[in-house]
């Protein structure tokens, strides 16, 4: 089996394997050995299932005619969602090691659509912060500088996926946990529009709805595939959209002319210098192709704070997992790192007249995105504000000199955008001085996902393809 098997698309490879132009035993040989010899030194892929039981469906696949889209393909599946058999850690000494008798409601739907199920990938705990670490199974290294952080909170998904040991991964993002990875390891991760993909099982369906899941993938029509299976509505979860998921499959047959860009600047914010740079000369593709680039933004001055009032909801209770006593008690919180202590705390001292505030501020952000977007198709900016740090530090501290008020701070420029509740994706689009990824965050209308699709895979088609890590 040659390991270009390993890199090849993700449409490619499902179209291969539904026609039985390559067995599922082959496909999972490949994924399994790359696995053997690069997840060690990157530590993206945890709770591995054994060997012999994965060949072994992969031989049972190869003998029944495709059962979906999916048919054959290895996935593994972030470590906040629940896959039948698995545990589900959440990266926290606080998550079951019991392995779970329900799916998650988008891993029920990759179930039907016949995916192989291998493991999961690393995540921080609890999803928060983006980068990847945590008591249980340690560090998730950048693929293309081991001593890097490969972001988070879907670290794993994007390492794993930037060294050819994934086809394809779901990633979850609250204040850019698609995003940010993504853009590190020279992937693609994309937010859909809330609702877009069923949440659940949910302990809270109606006021904590900033977070999503989504599909990540080395390029955007790949996305798109995994996208069109995520995707659709779902009673049990009230905020779900009623668009059908094959409303996103491939192809994409977007194009960049005519196409009004609009370039948010800086926005205000502390940028690195190449974080910044990079994807500003990156929308030179923008108009070769035939758009027009002007400079504009809608008002986000108050999504920063929209952002931590409803985050710190989602903090006072994190769910069924985790039992609230467990959770809140002043005794056992000390086995939380202390970033998602105070986290908790934040939201544990938030008054409804913050909240009720937070709700007024956000439904004229809303009004003002949609009329920003009535004379514009998509608003650009750099994704991060920083470039991959050291793998020894748990966030930056200051940007340029001037320090970070806290640890969200210097993801700033994701976290505004999910206070809109637009689609966002973040592209390759260079490379720092010193080779590492940059990502250019693209954001289209709300419930523009597939126009946002269409053009972000226009601008990938027109730019440079990512570097591949030397692992």
């Amino acid at each position: 089996m040659s390991d270009e098997t390993t890199w090849e698309s993700a449409v490619s490879l499902t179209g291969r394997l539904q026609n039985k132009e390559i067995s599922a035993r082959e496909v999972m040989t490949s994924v399994l050995d790359r696995i053997d010899a690069v997840n060690p030194d990157v530590n993206a892929i945890i709770s591995m299932r054994d060997r012999e039981e994965l060949m072994a469906e992969a031989a049972a696949a190869d003998n029944t005619e495709p059962t979906g889209p999916f048919h054959g393909l290895p996935f593994a599946v972030k470590d906040l969602s629940n896959v039948i058999g698995l545990p589900t850690r959440y990266g926290s000494v606080l998550g079951t090691t019991d392995p779970l008798p329900v799916d998650s409601i988008f891993v029920s739907r990759l179930r039907s659509a016949g995916v192989i199920f291998i493991g999961k990938t690393n995540t921080p705990e609890f999803g928060a912060g983006s980068h990847t670490f945590n008591e249980v199974f340690g560090v998730t290294r950048n693929p293309h500088n081991l001593d890097r952080s490969a972001g988070g909170s879907s670290g794993g998904a994007a390492a794993a996926l930037a060294t050819g040991m994934l086809p394809l991964a779901d990633g979850s993002d609250l204040g850019g946990s698609l995003r940010n990875p993504a853009a590190w390891c020279g992937v693609v991760g994309f937010r859909p529009s809330l609702g877009s993909i069923a949440a659940g099982p949910v302990s809270s369906g109606f006021v904590n709805d900033l977070a999503t899941n989504g599909p990540m993938a080395r390029t955007v029509e790949d996305a798109a595939l995994l996208f069109s299976i995520q995707a659709g509505p779902d009673a049990r979860d009230p905020r779900s959209r009623l668009t059908p998921g094959s409303t996103f499959a491939p192809p994409l047959t977007g194009s960049l002319e005519g196409v009004r860009v609009a370039w948010a600047g800086d926005l205000g914010l502390e940028w690195d210098p190449e974080s910044f740079d990079v994807p500003k000369a990156a929308l030179q593709y923008f108009t070769d192709g035939g758009a027009t680039v002007t400079d504009s933004a809608p008002d986000l001055s108050q999504a920063m704070e929209i952002f931590r009032v409803f985050r710190g909801l989602m903090y006072r209770d994190p769910g069924t997992a985790i039992p609230r006593e467990v959770w809140q008690s002043a005794e056992t919180r000390h086995t939380v790192k202390k970033t998602l202590a105070a986290n908790i705390q934040y939201g544990m001292d938030l008054t409804v007249d913050e909240v009720m505030d937070a709700e007024l501020a956000r439904t004229t952000l809303h009004l003002n995105v949609v009329e920003f977007f009535n004379h514009h198709d998509v608003l650009a900016l750099p994704t991060t504000q920083v470039s991959p740090f050291p793998v020894e530090l748990e966030y930056p501290t200051e940007i340029n000199g001037k320090a970070m008020t806290d640890y969200l701070s210097w993801m700033t420029s994701c976290c505004i955008i999910t206070s809109t509740g637009c689609p966002a994706i973040s592209l390759p689009c260079g490379t720092t001085a010193d080779g590492m990824p940059v990502g250019i965050q693209l954001v289209g209308a709300p419930g523009a996902d597939r126009k946002l699709l269409e053009i972000a895979k226009a601008f990938e088609a027109a730019a440079p393809p990512p570097p591949r890590p030397a692992l």
